[in-house]
C-alpha cells in the first residue's frame, strides 16, 4: 500500500527473502526457511537484504564462500601455502563487496529512485476529478515535469521518510507478534495447512497493527506541497496515533473509522502477500533449473558464481512484485480512497500539474467504492495512474541490468 516497499503500504512482499546459496555456478536445492516478506509493498518491493513484512526482499546481504585453500604438498613449505590463502581471502572479499553492492542498488532503486512515481501513482488514485487516467508512461513523464518545475524536485519525494517509519513499524509488529505467539514468521519447505494458514495471520495482523500510520503516511505522500507546512520526521507516528484513539487534527465527518478500512486492508496486504510469494517462488525453480543445465558445477567461474548468487533472487522479486501489483491495483485504488476520506487533503491537478484540488468524496464502505467508480469512471478508473507503475518498474529493471553488467565486468577484471 511499499510499499517500496507495498514494497508497498511495500513494501511488501518484494523481493523476498528466499534465500538459496548456490553451489559455484549453480542453485543448489534451499534447506532454509521461506519468508517472502511484504504485504503491501506495491511500492516498494524488492527490498533487499533485509527480510519483513513490508517489502520485496532482494538477496541476501552475505555472500557465498569463496573458494576453499588449494592444498599444497609439503615440500612447498610455508611461503607456498600462504599465497592460495590470500588469494582464497581476496576472492571472499571480493564477492562480499560485490552482494552488498548489488544489493544496495537494488535498495536504492526501489525505495529512492522510484518514489516519484509512488507519490503521482497515489495522487491519481484518489483524483476522482481527474479526465485524464494516464494509463500509459507517456503522460505520466510529463506531469511529473511540470510538478517539479512548480514545487522543486523534493515535491517529488515527499512523504519517503514516513513510508520507512510504516515499513519499520511493521517488521517490528511482526517480530513482537511472532515472538510472543505461535505464529511463524517463515514457512518452511515441509509446510503444514496449519503453519500456513498461522503465518498468513500473522502478515494480516501485521497490516492491520500498522494501519492508522500507513493512512498517515498516505497523506504526507499525496498532499501538495503548495498548500502544507514541511512535515516533521516523526509526523507520521503522530498522526497515526491520533488516528487511533480519535484525537488530534479535527476531520470531517465523512471521515470513515479504523473497523471498516480493516478489511480492506488486510485483503489487499495478503493478497499481494500471496501473489508475490507464489511466483517468486516458481521464478526460483525455473531459473535454478535453467542454471544448472547452462553453468555446470565444475566449469564454473568466480565471476558466474556471484552474478548466480544474487541476481536470480533480485529478478525473481522484481517479477512477482510486478505481477502482484498489476493484479491488485484496482483494489489499491479502492484503498487508498477510502484511507483519503475525510482527511481534509488537497492533492495536486493530475490533469495538468499546476493547480491543487481538494478530496471530497463519500463512500460508505469498500463496496459502495467499487460501484460508484464503477459507475462514474468505468473500468479504467481503477488504474488511473497505472503509467507511474510502468514506468518504476522500467526504472528498476534498467538499474537492475546496468548493475549486473558492471559488477560482470568488474569481476572479470578484479580475477
Amino acid at each position: 500500500m511499499y510499499p517500496r516497499r507495498p514494497q508497498d503500504f511495500n513494501e511488501g512482499l518484494s523481493s523476498r527473502g528466499c534465500e538459496d546459496v548456490p553451489a559455484a555456478g549453480g542453485y543448489a536445492t534451499s534447506t532454509r526457511s521461506w519468508d517472502c516478506s511484504d504485504p503491501w509493498i506495491t511500492e516498494s518491493r524488492f527490498r533487499a537484504p533485509a527480510a519483513g513484512p513490508w517489502g520485496e526482499r532482494a538477496a541476501s546481504a552475505t555472500p557465498p564462500p569463496g573458494p576453499g585453500p588449494v592444498p599444497v604438498p609439503a615440500a612447498a613449505g610455508t611461503a607456498g601455502a600462504a599465497a592460495p590463502e590470500n588469494a582464497a581471502g581476496s576472492t571472499d572479499q571480493l564477492n562480499r563487496f560485490a552482494g552488498f553492492g548489488i544489493g544496495l542498488a537494488s535498495l536504492f532503486t526501489e525505495n529512492v529512485l522510484a518514489h516519484p512515481c509512488i507519490v503521482f501513482r497515489r495522487q491519481c488514485q484518489v483524483n476522482y476529478h481527474a479526465k485524464y487516467y494516464h494509463l500509459t508512461p507517456f503522460t505520466v513523464v510529463n506531469i511529473m515535469y511540470h510538478f517539479s518545475k512548480t514545487q522543486g524536485l523534493k515535491g517529488l519525494w515527499k512523504g519517503m521518510g514516513s513510508t520507512f517509519i510504516v515499513q519499520g513499524i511493521a517488521l517490528g509488529t511482526e517480530s513482537i507478534i511472532s515472538e510472543f505467539t505461535h505464529l511463524p514468521r517463515e514457512v518452511s519447505h515441509k509446510w503444514s495447512p496449519k503453519q500456513i494458514a498461522g503465518h498468513l495471520v500473522l502478515k494480516g495482523l501485521t497490516c492491520a497493527v500498522a494501519m492508522p500510520f500507513y493512512s498517515a503516511s498516505l497523506i504526507e505522500t499525496v498532499q501538495s506541497e503548495i498548500i502544507r507546512d514541511n512535515p516533521g520526521i516523526l509526523d507520521c507516528v503522530k498522526e497515526g496515533v491520533c488516528r487511533l484513539v480519535g484525537m488530534g487534527v479535527p476531520h470531517s465527518k465523512r471521515l470513515l473509522p479504523l473497523g471498516v478500512l480493516i478489511f480492506p486492508t488486510v485483503l489487499h496486504g495478503l493478497l499481494h502477500y500471496i501473489i508475490s510469494a507464489i511466483i517468486q517462488k516458481l521464478i526460483l525453480f525455473l531459473l535454478r533449473r535453467k542454471a544448472s543445465q547452462q553453468y555446470p558445477t565444475d566449469a564454473s567461474s568466480s565471476v558466474q558464481t556471484v552474478l548466480d548468487a544474487y541476481f536470480p533472487e533480485l529478478i525473481a522479486g522484481f517479477v512477482a512484485n510486478l505481477c502482484a501489483d498489476v493484479l491488485v491495483y484496482p483494489l489499491e485504488t479502492v484503498l487508498h480512497r477510502l484511507h483519503i476520506q475525510g482527511t481534509r487533503t488537497i492533492i495536486d491537478n493530475t490533469d495538468h500539474g499546476y493547480e491543487v484540488l481538494p478530496i471530497n468524496t463519500q463512500y460508505e464502505g469498500m463496496k459502495d467504492c467499487i460501484n460508484v467508480i464503477k459507475k462514474e469512471e468505468g473500468i479504467f478508473g481503477f488504474y488511473k495512474g497505472f503509467g507511474a507503475v510502468l514506468v518504476q518498474y522500467t526504472l528498476h529493471a534498467a538499474v537492475l541490468q546496468i548493475t549486473r553488467i558492471i559488477y560482470s565486468i568488474w569481476l572479470q577484471n578484479a580475477t
